[in-house]
Order: C-alpha cells, then sequence, then structure tokens
C-alpha cells in the first residue's frame, strides 16, 4: 500500500530540511513505499529553494508544487489532496510537531485492521504533547469536548490534523468546504458521519523550533462552529444521501 504524505508549508524554509530529511529516513528504514508531497503555498521565503534543491540531491520521494492562490492552509492541503498519487494519504505538519515514527503506527494500524481511516489523539494513554501553550491546551480540549457533545462522538482530538485516510475515504468525503485550519475538523467528521470506519492511534505532538505557527486561533472560531454545524446538519437531515456506498447498498440500488 503505497503511502502519500501531504504536508503544506508556508515560509518554513527552516522547518523543511530537518522534518523532510527525518520523515524520509522513518519511511525508508521501514520500507514503506511513500511519495512526500509538499504544498508551497505561495511562500515568501526561500521554502521554493528548499524543496528544489532537497528533491534533486537528497530525498528522491519528494515532489512538490505551489499553490498560486487562493492560499491558505485549508487551500494548501486541498491542493496536495487532488494530486497526491497513493493508495492513502496523510496529513502532517510541516515544522516536525508530528513525529514520523507516529505515521508508521497510523500505517501498519491501517494495514491490520484495513480500516477507513486512523485518526491520532494526543490526549489518550500513551499520547503526549511536549511544549503545547498553556491557553492553547485549554481552548483545544474546550473546542473537543464541543464537538463531541454536539456530533455524539467519543473521539476526542478531532481538530489533530494529523491523520491517515484510504484514498477512498478522501474521495467520498469530497468536496471539500474549508479553506483554513478548520480542513481539519472537516475532514474526520465528514468521514464519520458518512460511515466509514476508522481506529485511533496515540500521537505526540511537540512544539515547533523556527518560525510561528499560521494558526490564529481568534480568526477560527467562527469557522469551526460553521463547519460543525455544516457537519451536524448532514448527520441528521441528509437521509444518508452522502454515506460510504456498501456492497449491499450497492445491490438495493440497483435491484430497485
Amino acid at each position: 500500500m503505497k503511502l502519500s504524505v501531504v504536508i503544506p508549508a508556508y515560509n518554513e524554509e527552516e522547518s523543511l530540511p530537518p522534518t523532510l530529511r527525518l520523515l524520509y529516513q522513518t519511511l525508508a528504514k521501514h520500507g514503506i513505499p511513500h511519495e512526500i508531497c509538499v504544498t508551497n503555498d505561495n511562500s515568501k521565503d526561500g521554502t521554493l529553494n528548499v524543496l528544489e534543491r532537497l528533491a534533486a540531491t537528497e530525498i528522491p520521494t519528494l515532489v512538490y508544487y505551489t499553490n498560486p492562490g487562493p492560499n491558505g492552509f485549508g487551500y494548501a492541503v486541498r491542493y496536495g489532496l487532488e494530486r497526491f498519487s497513493g493508495d492513502c494519504v496523510a496529513v502532517f505538519m510541516a515544522d516536525l510537531s508530528d513525529d514520523p515514527e507516529d505515521l508508521v503506527r497510523f500505517y501498519n494500524k491501517m494495514l491490520d485492521s484495513d480500516v477507513d481511516a486512523v485518526f491520532g489523539s494526543r490526549w489518550e494513554k500513551g499520547g503526549k504533547v511536549v511544549d503545547y501553550p498553556p491557553l492553547k491546551k485549554i481552548i483545544n480540549r474546550i473546542a473537543n469536548f464541543i464537538v463531541r457533545i454536539v456530533m455524539g462522538i467519543k473521539y476526542n482530538d478531532t481538530t489533530n490534523a494529523f491523520k491517515l485516510y484510504k484514498r477512498e475515504t478522501i474521495e467520498g468525503i469530497k468536496p471539500f468546504l474549508a479553506p483554513h485550519f478548520n480542513l481539519t475538523v472537516e475532514l474526520p467528521l465528514k468521514a464519520i458521519v458518512r460511515g466509514y470506519s476508522f481506529a485511533v492511534v496515540p500521537n505526540s505532538w511537540t512544539n515547533r523550533k523556527y518560525g510561528e505557527s499560521k494558526l490564529k486561533i481568534k480568526e477560527m472560531g467562527s469557522r469551526y462552529f460553521f463547519i460543525l454545524m455544516y457537519c451536524l446538519i448532514e448527520k441528521y437531515f441528509s437521509q444518508g444521501d452522502f454515506r460510504k456506498k456498501t456492497t449491499s447498498s450497492v445491490s438495493q440500488s440497483v435491484s430497485r
């Protein structure tokens, strides 16, 4: 099963070299067939030059694109999700806040259990956060609590971007709506609402060493709320029109 890793990058010239080197080394060490797909989100620094150099000299599985616009985290991820070539795809952060060894565990979990998606959780037993800003942590836990109550789910880390999806799952949860960080909520909630199976694996998160976080919390509240309400409406009022098509459902529709 070929793994694609989609990485959005905006002004990440310092973070990308250590991130991409460690990611490539880890996946190669475990013998995982893969491609690393970086979307340069129209960066204003040397991000594109870094990608060109690494692809030419160090990382043969690296492919990269420049998203001409519109720009933003969600648009950059979506740009990569329209272009990856693997059988499954993970969203991974350019700042190495995600651990490549966790990605290997996600991949093996998908192989072993044949689930449609694997979700990470930083807050389950075995999960870990390093240097997590205290205010951001409080807001995170409140936001995830609200998502759990509103959607009636047990999963406790919906806002965690680090997740792995089969290609069929990605195709099944289109079209994408979110242009910003609220895409991290849209993808898993749509997968859950539409009946795709998933497993939860503890993962770690480490604060970035270089640059600044692109997430502006005060700008995201209404956007997260919009996606949450959309998924809630789909869950209760779509009559299952968007649910995963199973063999039985296909045969029933044909018989009618």
